[in-house]
């Protein structure tokens, strides 16, 4: 098996930082009732979840996420449930942590979230999404449209590209998933999955030169 590559290379850079940059919000830190931890491929998202938490800015976590495709080899007892057990190792108690373990997409991490607070009688009227860099802008859209009331800002790891490239291993992957994020910010508006995000002529001639490069495993 041919090694992954977590190089990015020099012709590709200039188009894959546009789309970096475009998907991280860059949302000031703040205080929040709660922190949704969003499940997926990344552990790092249980990471900075757990260093918020114990930075004071929020007092509940809620990971979710069952499993997909992707992830089940890594996370065979589900995305939210090997987060769980990741926080607890960095030292979060447990009486801090709920966990959601049905949700298969972003859609469902909010509303299931959501099911999950309302049957615990747990009210909530902020939240911090955290959440794989490049997903932050399609995690807010999808909030606001699917919880429209509830205040929200994003995080994520501070990674520069290359050092969060390296943290994943195999730099295809990272560039098919914000190729697939970047389409998905208008697709999913188009089917009231998520509320309208600009996009910007530079993002979307990026993205159009990275799908031309062959960039095309995570498109709908």
């Amino acid at each position: 098996m041919a090694e992954r590559s977590t190089a990015l290379p020099e012709h590709l850079r200039a188009d894959v930082e546009t789309l970096w940059h475009y998907h991280n919000l860059g949302h000031p830190p703040r205080r929040a009732d709660i922190g949704i931890g969003l499940g997926g491929h990344d552990l790092g998202v249980a990471t900075h979840t757990a260093e918020l938490f114990r930075e004071g800015r929020f007092p509940l976590i809620v990971f979710t996420g069952a499993n997909a495709p992707t992830t089940l080899a890594r996370f065979p007892r589900g995305e939210a449930v090997h987060y769980r057990e990741h926080a607890l190792s960095l030292g979060v108690p447990d009486e801090a942590i709920l966990v959601e373990s049905r949700a298969r997409n972003t859609g469902e991490n909010i509303t299931l979230t959501r099911s999950l607070l309302a049957a615990r009688g747990i009210a909530v009227s902020s939240a911090i999404l955290v959440c794989r860099p490049y997903h932050q802008r399609r995690a807010y859209a999808t909030c606001r449209k699917l919880w429209p009331d509830l205040e929200i800002s994003c995080a994520s790891a501070a990674l520069p590209i290359d050092d969060y490239i390296d943290s994943i291993g195999d730099c295809d992957r990272v560039i098919s998933m914000l190729v697939g994020d970047t389409q998905r910010i208008t697709e999913y508006a188009r089917r009231g999955f998520a509320i309208p995000q600009e996009l910007p002529g530079e993002v979307a001639a990026s993205y159009e030169r990275l799908v031309a490069a062959g960039f095309t495993r995570r498109l709908i």
